[in-house]
C-alpha cells in the first residue's frame, strides 16, 4: 500500500498549515481527499506558499491560532475530530532564538506539550506524528551520521527547544498516552529542507532569490558547514510515511526516525550556493563567518526509516537544486505560476515514488 493510499480521505489536524513545509504537507493531503483542518499563526512573509496556493489547495478548514493557546487549540481539536495529528508548528529560526529565546522555547517546548495535551483528551485521535528536527542530537561534530539512538542536545535555543519538545513526546509516548486515548505517537527529526516558496528569514535559499531579484549582496555566514539537505517533498514524504505506519501497521510503536536524504552527500553551504548560481541569477556574494555559535558538520543515518517505511526519497542533490530553481524561476517569471508549479512539482514527485502512476 502507498502512503497515500493509506491517508487518502482521513480526518487530519495539521499544526502550523501556513508555514513553507506546512503549505506543501497541506498540498499532498488535499491531493489524496483528506479532510484537513489546519491550525496556526499568520504567514510571517510576503509573498508566502500559503498564500500563493490559495484557498481549499492545502486545506479543508483553515484556523488563524496559537498553539500557546491551549483553550483555543483543544476548541479547534475537538471541532475536528481527527483519527491523526501532524504537529509542525514551530519557531524555526535558529538565528531568530537568540534574539528571542523564550518565545522559542514557549512555542516549540510548551507548545508541543499543550498539542500533545490536546490531543490525547479527544477521542478520535489514533496517532500523532511530532516533527523536530536533526538539530536535537548532541552534536559533537563527528563525521559519522547520528543514528535515533544518539543522545539529544542542543547548545543553542533552537536546538534545545527542539530537544525539550522530544522529552516531552517521550513522556506521553511512555506514559501519558495510555492514560488518555492510547494514540500512537512518533516524532520526526528531518534534516536541513529547500524547495520552492520559501521566503523565511536566515535561510539560504530565500537569502540567495532575494539578493538576486533585489540587486543586494548575499552574506552567507559559516560557508563550509555541511548538512543534509533534502526537497521539502522528500520531508513531507518522510512524515506521511510515519503517519501511514501509526495508522495501519500492528507493529507501530512510540518511537522517532530520522528523515533526511536516502544517501546524504556532503554538500557545503558554499557548494550549495554555487549549484544554485547554475541554474539561476545568482547575487553578488559575501562569504564570512556568524558570532553566533552553530554546528559546522551535521548529518543523519536515515537507515531505520529505509529499512522499516520504505522511505527512499527519489531526487539526489543535484535535482533538489534543479526542482527548486526551477520553482523560483518560474515564479519569478510569472507569480500566477506559483500554485501550478507546485503542484506540478507535487505530482512529479509522487510519481517519482509510485504514489500514483505517470502519463498526461
Amino acid at each position: 500500500m502507498t502512503v497515500s493510499a493509506a491517508l487518502a480521505n482521513r480526518r487530519i489536524f495539521l499544526t502550523g498549515h501556513t508555514g513553507f513545509t506546512g503549505s506543501w504537507l497541506g498540498a499532498w493531503l488535499s491531493a489524496i481527499g483528506c479532510e484537513v483542518t489546519g491550525y496556526s499563526l499568520e504567514p510571517e512573509t510576503d509573498p508566502n506558499l500559503f498564500g500563493i496556493l490559495g484557498e481549499g489547495a492545502t486545506y479543508t478548514r483553515s484556523i488563524i491560532g496559537d498553539i500557546r493557546d491551549y483553550p483555543s487549540l483543544r476548541e479547534a481539536l475537538e471541532a475536528a475530530q481527527p483519527e491523526l495529528v501532524m504537529h509542525l508548528a514551530a519557531q524555526p529560526l535558529v538565528r531568530r532564538s537568540y534574539r528571542d529565546p523564550l518565545e522559542t522555547f514557549s512555542s516549540n517546548a510548551m507548545g508541543t506539550a499543550n498539542v500533545l495535551e490536546a490531543s490525547r483528551g479527544c477521542g478520535s485521535v489514533k496517532a500523532f506524528v511530532c516533527v523536530t528536527t536533526d538539530k536535537v542530537y548532541e552534536n559533537v561534530e563527528r563525521p559519522e551520521p547520528y543514528s535515533e539512538a544518539d543522545r539529544l542536545g542542543g547548545k543553542d535555543p533552537y536546538s534545545a527547544s527542539k530537544a525539550c519538545a522530544e522529552i516531552i513526546t517521550r513522556s506521553y509516548q511512555e506514559t501519558l498516552a495510555d492514560l488518555g486515548n492510547g494514540m500512537r505517537i512518533a516524532t520526526a527529526r528531518g534534516g536541513n529542507i529547500i524547495g520552492g516558496g520559501d521566503w523565511s528569514e536566515d535561510r539560504i535559499v530565500p537569502d540567495f532569490y532575494r539578493a538576486a531579484t533585489d540587486g543586494t549582496t548575499l552574506s552567507i555566514r559559516n560557508p563550509d558547514s555541511i548538512r543534509p539537505w533534502q526537497h521539502v517533498l522528500s520531508a513531507c514524504h518522510g512524515y506521511l510515511a510515519i503517519a501511514a505506519h501509526l495508522l495501519t501497521s500492528d507493529a507501530a510503536r512510540n518511537e522517532s526516525w530520522n528523515i533526511g536524504p536516502a544517501d546524504p552527500e556532503a554538500v557545503t553551504v558554499r557548494q550549495l550556493v554555487d549549484m544554485l548560481s547554475r541554474h539561476s541569477k545568482a547575487p553578488a556574494i559575501d562569504f564570512g563567518s556568524s558570532p553566533l555559535k552553530e554546528a559546522n558538520l551535521l548529518a543523519l543515518d536515515v537507515g531505520k526509516a529505509r529499512r522499516e517505511l520504505g522511505f527512499a526519497p527519489p531526487w539526489n542533490t543535484e535535482e533538489v537544486i534543479a526542482r527548486t530553481a526551477g520553482w523560483y524561476a518560474a515564479y519569478y517569471a510569472d507569480p500566477d505560476a506559483g500554485r501550478a508549479i507546485t503542484l506540478d512539482q507535487l505530482r512529479n514527485y509522487r510519481i517519482a515514488i509510485g504514489d500514483i502512476e505517470g502519463g498526461d
